[in-house]
């Protein structure tokens, strides 16, 4: 059975499996969840939570939210089944996207990882009036030295190097 657990950002599809996964539950909730989010958005994020191990469910059941990955950005799968975490470390390049699988008691910080904006959507585009980071400026050996001298050697090679420079 697939629900679609509420309260996500609008552009994450986010389902929770339980017991059996048939080809029905995935034409009736999950792609039309899906549809319904990429008509709205260039690139949504899968969010989804295995809580059974799929009994007589089969791959191809699926395989319907796999096959709509490449608009995808981000995918989050939270479960405790050895062989699924396997599979998607296995499978991971197929997808573009990020993907990250966690663990049911890391449930909190996967919603925060698929809800989360990514680095080009938290920084704004850099423009003319901002002002660049600027690298440490160079210390001369005068400095160098008299950071490695005592307080008063410090004062009369700075006063000496005053001298020299007004002379």
């Amino acid at each position: 059975m697939i629900e679609i657990i509420k309260g996500l950002p609008r552009n994450v599809v986010g389902i929770a499996v339980k017991g059996r996964v048939t080809m029905r539950d995935c034409r009736e909730v999950l792609i039309p969840a899906i549809e319904k989010r990429l008509k709205r958005h260039d690139k949504i994020r899968l969010y989804y939570e295995l809580g059974s191990r799929f009994p007589g469910a089969g791959w191809d059941d699926l395989d319907l939210g796999i096959e709509r990955a490449v608009r995808c950005e981000r995918v989050a799968i939270v479960t405790d089944i050895g062989w699924v975490r396997l599979t998607v470390k296995a499978l991971r390049f197929l997808i573009p996207g990020e993907i990250r699988v966690f663990a049911t008691i890391q449930v909190l910080q996967a919603r925060a990882w698929i809800a989360a904006r990514t680095s080009i959507e938290t920084f704004a585009p850099v423009t003319r009036s901002r002002r660049m980071r600027r690298a440490p400026p160079v210390r001369s050996q005068l400095q160098r030295d008299t950071e490695q001298t005592d307080a008063p050697n410090y004062v009369s090679r700075q006063q000496h190097a005053i001298q020299q420079i007004l002379s």
